[in-house]
């Protein structure tokens, strides 16, 4: 998985192999070495290879596109999956994003829409803290 997540965020961020070994100090063969699975980066590299593609460490190391049918996602982006919306309108929320987004059973959540983007639903607390650094409070 490793090699194959490095190969596809490599070319997905226009880089080559030489661009990005300059980027975390190592040699275009050792990029190579990485990319054909003869080579494995230690810690640090992974850690700067992370960093430069814009990935969690975990997401490089370790994302399989097999199990979701799409490519490494950009760090801090999500794929829950997919819910089922019931009778009445509900949802549950997967228990991945509950954690992720600190969200406990009881709060109050924000659902905002966009007819072009679509919905967004926000934890209140951080609703209402965006609102009161808008208005300068």
């Amino acid at each position: 998985m490793f090699h194959e997540n490095l190969t596809f965020l490599r070319k997905a961020k226009h880089l080559s192999q030489e661009e990005l070994a300059d980027k975390i100090g190592v040699s275009r063969q050792t990029i190579s070495r990485y990319e054909t699975g003869e080579a494995l980066p230690d810690i640090e590299k992974c850690k700067c290879l992370a960093e430069v593609l814009d990935v969690t460490l975990d997401d490089l190391v370790c994302y399989d596109k097999a199990a979701s049918g799409l490519n490494v996602p950009p760090r801090g982006k999500h794929l829950f999956g997919m819910v089922k919306v019931g009778d009445k309108g509900q949802i549950v929320i997967p228990a991945k994003a509950r954690r992720i987004f600190g969200i406990e059973p009881g709060d109050n959540l924000i659902l905002l829409g966009d007819e072009a983007q679509g919905i967004a639903i926000l934890p209140e607390k951080d609703f209402l803290a965006t609102v009161q650094s808008m208005r300068g409070k």
